[in-house]
Protein backbone atom coordinates (compact mmCIF):
# COMPACT_ATOMS: atom_id res chain seq x y z
CA UNK A 1 0.00 0.00 0.00
CA UNK A 2 1.72 3.26 -1.01
CA UNK A 3 1.98 5.91 1.75
CA UNK A 4 0.10 9.06 1.05
CA UNK A 5 1.96 12.55 1.93
CA UNK A 6 -0.94 13.00 4.56
CA UNK A 7 0.27 9.98 6.44
CA UNK A 8 4.26 10.94 6.64
CA UNK A 9 2.15 14.49 7.95
CA UNK A 10 1.03 12.78 10.47
CA UNK A 11 3.55 10.54 11.13
CA UNK A 12 6.00 13.52 11.48
CA UNK A 13 3.41 15.53 13.86
CA UNK A 14 3.78 12.25 16.23
CA UNK A 15 7.12 12.16 15.87
CA UNK A 16 7.35 15.43 16.80
CA UNK A 17 4.69 15.20 19.64
CA UNK A 18 7.15 11.97 20.71
CA UNK A 19 10.45 13.77 21.24
CA UNK A 20 9.04 16.80 23.07
CA UNK A 21 7.40 14.45 25.28
CA UNK A 22 10.69 12.54 25.73
CA UNK A 23 12.88 16.14 26.08
CA UNK A 24 10.02 17.12 29.21
CA UNK A 25 10.61 13.67 30.61
CA UNK A 26 14.09 14.17 30.81
CA UNK A 27 13.79 17.64 31.93
CA UNK A 28 11.44 16.52 34.79
CA UNK A 29 14.11 13.55 36.17
CA UNK A 30 17.43 16.07 35.66
CA UNK A 31 15.07 18.78 37.76
CA UNK A 32 15.87 21.34 34.82
CA UNK A 33 13.31 24.12 35.54
CA UNK A 34 14.49 26.00 32.91
CA UNK A 35 14.24 23.78 30.28
CA UNK A 36 10.82 22.64 31.53
CA UNK A 37 9.61 26.45 30.83
CA UNK A 38 11.16 26.49 27.43
CA UNK A 39 8.88 23.10 26.69
CA UNK A 40 5.59 24.95 27.98
CA UNK A 41 3.68 27.20 26.20
CA UNK A 42 2.78 30.49 26.94
CA UNK A 43 -0.32 29.67 27.52
CA UNK A 44 -1.08 26.26 29.07
CA UNK A 45 -4.27 24.02 30.06
CA UNK A 46 -3.41 23.09 33.36
CA UNK A 47 -5.11 20.27 35.27
CA UNK A 48 -4.67 18.82 38.51
CA UNK A 49 -7.21 18.12 40.55
CA UNK A 50 -6.99 21.04 43.31
CA UNK A 51 -6.62 19.93 46.95
CA UNK A 52 -6.02 22.68 49.70
CA UNK A 53 -3.85 20.25 51.88
CA UNK A 54 -1.34 19.51 49.32
CA UNK A 55 0.92 22.45 48.79
CA UNK A 56 2.27 22.36 44.87
CA UNK A 57 -1.75 20.95 43.94
CA UNK A 58 -3.34 24.74 42.66
CA UNK A 59 -4.60 25.94 39.55
CA UNK A 60 -1.79 27.32 36.63
CA UNK A 61 -1.52 28.68 33.38
CA UNK A 62 1.64 29.56 32.39
CA UNK A 63 4.40 27.89 31.37
CA UNK A 64 6.51 29.35 34.21
CA UNK A 65 3.53 28.41 36.91
CA UNK A 66 3.49 24.95 35.29
CA UNK A 67 7.26 24.63 35.47
CA UNK A 68 7.37 26.01 39.22
CA UNK A 69 5.09 23.27 39.96
CA UNK A 70 8.21 20.53 39.79
CA UNK A 71 10.53 23.15 42.08
CA UNK A 72 7.56 23.03 44.46
CA UNK A 73 6.95 19.14 44.66
CA UNK A 74 11.16 18.89 45.39
CA UNK A 75 10.68 21.38 47.84
CA UNK A 76 7.48 19.71 50.23
CA UNK A 77 8.92 15.76 49.63
CA UNK A 78 12.29 13.59 50.13
CA UNK A 79 14.12 13.36 46.94
CA UNK A 80 15.36 9.85 47.86
CA UNK A 81 11.93 8.38 47.98
CA UNK A 82 10.52 9.75 44.96
CA UNK A 83 9.67 7.07 42.31
CA UNK A 84 7.56 7.32 39.10
CA UNK A 85 7.63 4.71 36.29
CA UNK A 86 5.99 4.83 33.34
CA UNK A 87 4.72 1.88 31.85
CA UNK A 88 2.34 3.26 28.86
CA UNK A 89 3.75 6.00 26.33
CA UNK A 90 1.10 6.40 23.71
CA UNK A 91 1.48 9.11 21.29
CA UNK A 92 -1.33 9.95 18.49
CA UNK A 93 -0.55 13.12 16.70
CA UNK A 94 -0.34 16.43 19.01
CA UNK A 95 -1.80 14.04 22.27
CA UNK A 96 0.56 11.98 24.17
CA UNK A 97 -0.52 9.92 27.11
CA UNK A 98 1.97 8.29 29.73
CA UNK A 99 0.47 6.00 32.47
CA UNK A 100 2.46 4.59 35.44
CA UNK A 101 2.76 4.35 38.87
CA UNK A 102 4.29 6.75 41.26
CA UNK A 103 5.37 6.88 45.36
CA UNK A 104 6.89 9.53 47.59
CA UNK A 105 7.32 10.56 50.84
CA UNK A 106 6.07 14.17 52.41
CA UNK A 107 9.18 15.81 54.03
CA UNK A 108 7.13 17.61 56.58
CA UNK A 109 5.19 14.93 57.77
CA UNK A 110 7.47 11.97 56.86
CA UNK A 111 4.47 10.04 55.95
CA UNK A 112 4.21 8.27 52.41
CA UNK A 113 1.93 8.49 48.91
CA UNK A 114 1.84 5.88 46.36
CA UNK A 115 -0.52 5.15 43.27
CA UNK A 116 -0.93 4.82 39.74
CA UNK A 117 -1.57 8.28 37.62
CA UNK A 118 -2.31 8.69 34.20
CA UNK A 119 -0.85 11.79 32.14
CA UNK A 120 -2.33 13.73 29.27
CA UNK A 121 -0.21 16.15 27.46
CA UNK A 122 -0.40 17.89 24.16
CA UNK A 123 2.30 19.54 22.06
CA UNK A 124 1.66 21.89 19.44
CA UNK A 125 4.70 23.55 17.45
CA UNK A 126 6.76 21.96 20.19
CA UNK A 127 5.73 23.14 23.13
CA UNK A 128 3.08 21.70 25.53
CA UNK A 129 -0.20 23.45 25.19
CA UNK A 130 -2.05 20.90 28.19
CA UNK A 131 -1.13 18.94 30.95
CA UNK A 132 -3.70 17.13 32.74
CA UNK A 133 -2.47 14.75 35.56
CA UNK A 134 -4.76 12.40 36.95
CA UNK A 135 -3.23 10.91 40.10
CA UNK A 136 -4.10 9.28 43.34
CA UNK A 137 -5.02 12.62 45.17
CA UNK A 138 -6.34 10.91 48.39
CA UNK A 139 -2.91 9.12 48.95
CA UNK A 140 -1.15 12.27 48.39
CA UNK A 141 -3.68 14.44 50.93
CA UNK A 142 -3.47 12.04 53.57
CA UNK A 143 0.11 12.66 52.97
CA UNK A 144 0.45 16.21 53.77
CA UNK A 145 -2.23 15.72 56.79
CA UNK A 146 -0.44 15.82 60.21
CA UNK A 147 -0.84 12.82 62.46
Amino acid sequence: MPIKSADLTASSVTDATRHVVQEFLAARMAGDVERLVALFADDVDWLLTENPDVPWIRPRSTGAECAAQFTELAEHTVAEDARASVDTFLVDGTDAVLMGYLSGTVRATGKSFEGPFALRLTVEEGRITRHHLYENSVSIAEACTPS
